[in-house]
């Protein structure tokens, strides 16, 4: 990756709906060059997708949860993961080192709802244990840092 190709993540990481028109001249390189160079980060994998930003809160969802997650000794983590999706509380989540399993997201709509979901998992996807905050307020952090380190 050279400058370019970093200021154009920088640019896309702002606002990936920008056109290719609008990169152009930013960089001052042809549009085609510019959606060439873009085509090439997404096969490198640098840029692995474009998508909507969602704010929970927006969505009636203002209980926002993270959560530390410990399976059962008998429970498949691979198929565990796979039925995340079938809990649409479960907003993300990652594998984790450590004294716990998994660290998962969950937007909900209130006190009552995150239960019902703490209930669900444990009956259905065999979590033994979870520990959760509540998220008082989300950073907006940007993942660009990362390319003063490349």
């Amino acid at each position: 990756m050279d400058a370019i190709d970093r200021l154009l993540v920088r640019l896309l990481e702002e606002d990936a709906r920008r056109t290719y028109n609008e990169l152009s001249a930013q960089v001052r390189l042809s549009a085609n060059t510019v959606a060439d160079r873009v085509r090439r980060l997404r096969a490198a994998g640098v840029i692995r997708g474009f998508r909507a930003d969602l704010d929970p809160a927006a969505l009636g969802r203002g209980l926002t949860m993270v959560s530390d997650v410990r399976l059962r000794e008998d429970v498949d983590r691979t198929h565990f993961e796979r039925e995340l999706h079938r809990v649409p509380q479960v907003v993300s989540g990652a594998r984790m080192t450590g004294e716990y399993d998994y660290q998962l997201r969950l937007a909900c709509l209130g006190p009552a709802e995150f239960e019902t979901v703490v209930d669900r998992l444990k009956r259905e996807h065999g979590v033994r244990e979870l520990r959760s905050r509540l998220v008082l307020h989300e950073l907006d952090v940007s993942a660009t840092g990362l390319l003063d380190l490349a």
